[in-house]
């Protein structure tokens, strides 16, 4: 088990600085645009991997790869793909919460896999906590992303405590310190679904274009399939 290993699993968190840059970061910043304008959420673009080949090709590339592999075993592949952009016109208050659901191709009724809804048309589901175990994210930063413009902030270790209710995130938000997570251009924040997190609206608001890839470790039982795949 490498240093990167040992330390995502204690903390729930790691931060990479200079990952992208140069061309690639360009094209990156190109692609993004392009999936926002063509978007009618707001601040967001859903299913990344199936829309954008420049951008699936970053998933599978090795910069990114090897990042995740080095936090979640070497098997793991990209699964998904959601691009947001905070602005000064969409500069809204993230309050702490966990991510809790998966995006699959279609609804099978799994035990252990519910409730169910439809975002951005396709299936949503709150999987079994094993499965968020075995998930990471990557969440590689377009723009600057210091504390004054709506950096995460997190409460480290507490992707160990499983799913917790709305009383025992208030619990723990009130006993304990959270730490910022500045993120400079072309860095990337890896962190589990399962870690509390949280953001404020930015003091000093500008663009905060984030890709933030999922990658996971495993396959999904019963038949379920990962709705934004992209083989390696």
């Amino acid at each position: 088990m490498n240093a990167n290993s040992n330390s995502f699993r204690e903390r729930g968190f790691l931060l990479f600085a200079s990952v992208l840059a140069g061309d690639e970061l360009s094209s990156a910043c190109t692609e993004a645009d392009r999936l926002l304008a063509e978007s009618t959420e707001r601040g967001g673009s859903r299913n990344g991997l199936t829309r954008s080949a420049t951008l699936r090709a970053l998933a599978l590339s090795p910069a990114l790869l090897e990042l995740a592999s080095s936090c979640i075993g070497a098997r793991c592949k990209p699964v998904k793909l959601t691009v947001f952009d905070k602005t000064p016109q969409a500069n809204w208050k993230v309050p702490w919460h966990q991510d809790l659901t998966i995006t699959v191709r279609e609804r099978r009724d799994v035990p252990g896999f519910g409730p169910w809804s439809i975002k951005g048309g396709l299936p949503h589901v709150q999987p079994p906590v094993e499965v968020l175990e075995r998930l990471m994210a990557l969440r590689l930063h377009l723009d600057p992303t210091p504390a004054e413009n709506g950096a995460l902030r997190v409460l480290p270790g507490s992707h160990r405590l499983g799913r917790l209710t709305n009383d025992e995130i208030d619990s723990l938000v009130h006993r304990h310190e959270p730490v910022v997570c500045p993120v400079e251009e072309g860095g990337v924040m890896a962190m589990s679904p399962l870690l509390l997190h949280a953001s404020s609206p930015a003091d000093a608001p500008r663009r905060r274009r984030v890709l933030h890839f999922e990658y996971s470790s495993h396959d999904l039982p019963g038949g379920l399939a990962w709705a934004d795949q992209s083989s390696v």
